[in-house]
């Protein structure tokens, strides 16, 4: 009897670690968070160096991005569940009213509107390199057991790719900077939860244990 794909067959990634996307094709990708510039604020002699800087910076590039803007609903339940607790532990009346004020404050702006943050993603991929035949000699090497372990050699090449990733990653760090934009890789943890919530939009917590997706 047939049955459904589980979540985790759709998902295109095979694992998270060192701060990396391994996806089922063996290709990597490494996220960074940026910060955001309040473009319409600007003059526009400031407007026009922006954008001609960006373009200038997306034309040097020899390897594709992604940028990916995220917009979410402001999770306040936390937030007002510490400010129950704070007002529970206040033994000065004074201050516990300014409290509870203060919560119904925030209660009533969160039923008036939807408060939505927005984040700012770039992912920045890397494919191993198509690998070439095994020759005759390496054939003989494997039937004499002189081949290096599989696995080493699995984290041999990981290593290898991460660093030709890291090289990627650090120049798009270097060419943002130039615009006042500020941008770091996201590590693991942070990858499993951006990942987690990404295809759990409703989910308010942490991915359980950090489980790899």
């Amino acid at each position: 009897m047939p049955t459904n794909p589980s979540i985790q067959e759709k998902i295109d990634i095979e694992d998270i670690k060192d701060g990396v996307v391994v996806l089922k094709d063996k290709s990597l990708r490494a996220v960074l968070i940026a910060s955001s510039i309040n473009f319409k604020f600007k003059s526009q002699a400031e407007q026009d160096a922006l954008t001609y800087a960006f373009g200038g910076f997306l034309n040097s590039l020899d390897f594709p991005i992604q940028i990916v803007v995220s917009s979410r609903k402001f999770n306040l339940v936390n937030y007002l569940s510490l400010l129950e607790g704070k007002k529970k532990e206040q033994e000065n009346e004074l201050l516990r009213i300014h409290l509870s004020e203060y919560i119904d404050f925030i209660k009533g702006l969160t039923e008036l509107t939807n408060i939505i943050t927005e984040s700012f993603y770039i992912v920045i991929p890397f494919a191993p390199i198509e690998t070439k035949k095994a020759g005759a000699m390496e054939k003989i090497n494997v039937l004499l057991g002189w081949q290096e372990n599989k696995l080493e050699e699995e984290q041999k090449t990981f290593d290898e790719l991460k660093t030709q990733l890291w090289q990627r990653i650090n120049y798009v760090i270097s060419g943002l900077e130039g615009m006042n934009i500020r941008a770091v890789p996201l590590n693991s943890d942070e990858l499993i939860e951006l990942y987690y919530k990404m295809y759990n939009p409703e989910a308010r917590e942490k991915p359980p244990n950090l489980l790899k997706l």
